[in-house]
């Protein structure tokens, strides 16, 4: 397995409502958030990998191929991720994994 479908395996493992970080995905893998960054943008699956629920470890959204921000934002507050203002979520109350 390559690191791309290893960081996949475990976005794909986030369940609704929770999310997780660049950071944490890449620790579990063993790589970098930047990498973690790159396969999130390469991902052709977002039905399986629900890439919308990995964000930065401050809990900015980032970046998202399939609407941008505005759609990721729309796909977590759908899950009952809360949110501080429009591109950060609440660390303090969301559910990370």
């Amino acid at each position: 397995m390559n690191t791309f479908e290893e960081i996949y395996s475990v976005v794909a493992k986030i369940p609704k409502g929770k999310v997780m970080t660049y950071k944490q995905v890449a620790t579990i893998v063993g790589t970098t958030p930047r990498v973690v960054g790159f396969a999130m943008a390469g991902n052709k699956n977002t039905g399986k990998v629900p890439c919308h629920r990995v964000i930065d470890s401050q809990g900015k959204l980032r970046g998202y191929g399939y609407g941008g921000i505005t759609i990721k934002k729309q796909l977590l507050e759908h899950e009952g991720i809360p949110f501080l203002n429009e591109d950060t979520i609440d660390l303090k109350t969301a559910q990370l994994l």
